[in-house]
């Protein structure tokens, strides 16, 4: 429940469907992704690719993680509905909302294979930050070789 966007109804269906023992069937998350056709199907021949549209095919339980991952795009200030909104800006809310499914599916198949608690990357620099991070950088790089000293900038210093 630590996770956003999953309700009680997402977890009956994860446990319905697939039960705790039914995840060691998977080697990998992403071999349960794929289960879910959640991953991309990418068609590539001579080294372009051709298509990555996701499967066709469903279950209840691809049904209830696209339906917590709607409800990850309508929450705020989250670390999976940055995510969200990332994707739904450059390629639409419909392949987010399968994009965000297949990361809940991924975080879901850790916490239960590996028995890791959920931790959102709150501590980690977002890409704002960075993006100043590399400015502030590059401007003390550049005062440093040009010899710019605060007086020629118009700073008076006591």
């Amino acid at each position: 429940m630590k996770i956003e966007g999953v309700g009680h109804s997402t977890i009956l269906t994860i446990m319905s469907e697939i039960g705790p023992d039914g995840f060691k069937k998977f080697k990998t998350a992403k071999h349960f992704a794929s289960w879910l056709r959640l991953a991309p199907n990418n068609k590539i021949s001579g080294g372009k690719l051709l298509s990555n549209k996701i499967p066709k095919g469903s279950n209840r339980l691809k049904i209830a993680l696209r339906n917590a991952a709607n409800a990850i795009g309508n929450i705020k200030e989250t670390h999976l509905s940055d995510f969200f909104r990332r994707v739904a800006y450059r390629r639409g809310r419909t392949a987010a909302v399968s994009a965000t499914a297949r990361k809940l599916a991924v975080i879901i198949w850790n916490m239960v294979v590996n028995k890791i608690a959920y931790r959102p990357p709150t501590e980690y620099l977002f890409l704002d930050q960075k993006r100043k991070m590399k400015l502030v950088q590059r401007i003390r790089k550049n005062i440093t070789k040009f010899e710019i000293k605060p007086v020629d900038l118009g700073f008076v210093t006591n």
